[in-house]
C-alpha cells in the first residue's frame, strides 16, 4: 500500500541515512540536509499561536450533576491557515473521572482570517466555583514535522449550585399546604390561626367552629374557616462547622442540610412567609436577607454554591448572638446541626435559653443510616459488637434530641434521603398547631 503525505515523506527521508553508517560525518550531514530543510519549511507554514485571539462564552452556571457548555472562540489573524490540537484546562473536578483527555482536547483548522468554536463540556463534581485554566495550543505545519506551541489566559468562571434533588416533594407538600390553607379541603379548628371565612355548617364540621353570631343573623348555621398565618419570619440557620464535614454515604452532612433547607425555603415562601439564610461557624460564611418571594430561592442556591465545611468548632454563642441580631422579632428559628452529644451539651444548650424565649426553634440533624445497618447486624462476633455501638450511639443521640424537646424545641432526626420531607413536615405541623 502506497503512502502519501507526512507518512511517505517520513519514509523517505528516515530511509536515507541506512547503509552509510561508514561513511563519514560530511555524508550523513549531507543526507540529513532534505530533512532539516522539511522541518524548517514546516516551521514557517505553521500559523503563529502568540498572534491568535481567545474569547469564551457559555454557561455561567450549571447545578451539581448537570452538563455545562463552554464555548472558546478561536480567531487566526494570519495569512497562514491554522492547524492545531487545542487542551482547555480545567480543575480536575470540573468532570466525571477518567473523561477529563476526552471532553478537554480538541482538534481544529482554521482558515487565515477566520475564526472557529469548540465548546468544552463540563460535568462538574463538586459544588463552587470553577475557573478555567490556561488554553495551550499546538501549531502544525503542513507536514506535521514542526510545530508551535503556546498558552492563553482565557478567564471564565462556571457556579456549580446544590443540586436540589428534594425538589421532588415539594408538589406533596404544597398540596398539604393547599389543605392548610383552605383551597381544597374544609379546614378544623387549630388549623392556623388566622380567620378566614364563614360558610355553611355541613355535617362532621367541628361543633366548636361554629358561629353563634353569624348564625343568628341569618337562617343556617354558620362556621368559621381559618388559614395558615402569612408574612411570618423564618431564618434558617446552617452550622458549617467541623460536624458538618463528616460524610454520609458519598457527601458530607452539610451536602443534606443544604438541600433540606432549599425544600423548605422554597414551601415557605409559596406559603407566603419571609425566608432569610445565616451560615455560621465562627464567622458568619453567608447571609441571605430581605428577599422577595420570588427571589428568595435562586439567593439561597446561589449563596449556599460556595459554602464549604470548616475543620473548626462551632462557636454556639457567637451563632446565638448573630441569630438575634439578625431576627430581632419572632421567628421560627431552624438551626441545621449535629445532634452530637458533646457539640449539643456543651455548646448549644447552655446558649439556646436566649434563642427560645424569643422564637419557636427548630432542630434538624442528619442520621447515619449506616448506624442502623449496624444495629440490626448479627452472626459474628464483630457483628454483634458493632451492633452494640450503634445501639450506644443511637441511646446517646436519642438522650441528646430528648433534652433539646425538655428546652422547647422541635427536633428532626432523619437520613439525608429522609431529612428534606421530614423537615417540611416539620413546618407544616408548626403552622397548622399556629405556633408560627
Amino acid at each position: 500500500m502506497a503512502l502519501t503525505g507526512r507518512a511517505a515523506l517520513l519514509a523517505a527521508l528516515g530511509s536515507l541515512p541506512v547503509g552509510i553508517w561508514d561513511a563519514g560525518w560530511t555524508d550523513i550531514l549531507a543526507v540529513n540536509v532534505p530533512l532539516a530543510v522539511a522541518c524548517a519549511c514546516d516551521c514557517a507554514l505553521a500559523a503563529p499561536v502568540r498572534r491568535l485571539g481567545l474569547t469564551r462564552s457559555g454557561d455561567t452556571s450549571v447545578r451539581l450533576g448537570e452538563r455545562a457548555d463552554v464555548t472558546l472562540t478561536v480567531t487566526n489573524p494570519s495569512r497562514r491557515p491554522l492547524r492545531a490540537r487545542l487542551r482547555d484546562a480545567w480543575p480536575p473536578s470540573s468532570w466525571q473521572p477518567g473523561t477529563e483527555t476526552e471532553a478537554s482536547r480538541h482538534r481544529l483548522t482554521v482558515p487565515a482570517g477566520e475564526r472557529r468554536r469548540v465548546t468544552t463540556r463540563l460535568r462538574p463534581t463538586r459544588r463552587g466555583d470553577r475557573r478555567a485554566d490556561r488554553v495551550t495550543i499546538r501549531s502544525y505545519g503542513p507536514l506535521g514535522l514542526y510545530a508551535r506551541q503556546g498558552t492563553h489566559q482565557v478567564p471564565w468562571t462556571v457556579r456549580v449550585l446544590p443540586p436540589f434533588t428534594s425538589r421532588k416533594h415539594l408538589p406533596s407538600k404544597l398540596a398539604r399546604l393547599r389543605e392548610l390553607d383552605g383551597r381544597t379541603s374544609v379546614l378544623t379548628r387549630g388549623e392556623g390561626t388566622e380567620f378566614d371565612s364563614l360558610r355553611e355548617y355541613v355535617p362532621g364540621d367541628d361543633t366548636r367552629s361554629i358561629d353563634w353570631r353569624a348564625t343568628a343573623r341569618q337562617s343556617s348555621v354558620a362556621v368559621r374557616t381559618w388559614r395558615p398565618e402569612r408574612d411570618r419570619h423564618i431564618l434558617l440557620i446552617l452550622d458549617t462547622g467541623r460536624t458538618s464535614a463528616g460524610r454520609v454515604g458519598d457527601a458530607p452532612r452539610l451536602d443534606a442540610a443544604m438541600d433540606a433547607a432549599l425544600l423548605l425555603a422554597a414551601l415557605a415562601a409559596r406559603a407566603g412567609d419571609r425566608v432569610d439564610l445565616l451560615a455560621y461557624d465562627r464567622r458568619t460564611r453567608a447571609l441571605v436577607q430581605g428577599r422577595a418571594a420570588g427571589d428568595v430561592l435562586p439567593a439561597l442556591v446561589n449563596a449556599m454554591a460556595t459554602l464549604e465545611p470548616e475543620l473548626l468548632e462551632t462557636d454556639a454563642r457567637g451563632l446565638t448572638a448573630t441569630a438575634l441580631h439578625t431576627a430581632p422579632r419572632r421567628s421560627l428559628i431552624v438551626l441545621l446541626t449535629s445532634l452530637d452529644a458533646a457539640p449539643v451539651e456543651e455548646g448549644l444548650l447552655p446558649v439556646l435559653p436566649q434563642l427560645t424565649q424569643r422564637h419557636t426553634v427548630l432542630v434538624a440533624s442528619v442520621a447515619d443510616p449506616h448506624i442502623a445497618r449496624m444495629a440490626a447486624a448479627r452472626g459474628s462476633v464483630d457483628a454483634v459488637y458493632e451492633a452494640a455501638a450503634a445501639a450506644r450511639a443511637r441511646t446517646e443521640r436519642d438522650r441528646t434530641a430528648d433534652r433539646l424537646r425538655r428546652q422547647g424545641v422541635t427536633v428532626v432526626d432523619a437520613t439525608p434521603e429522609d431529612l428534606a420531607p421530614a423537615l417540611a413536615d416539620a413546618y407544616l405541623a408548626l403552622k397548622a398547631a399556629g405556633r408560627l
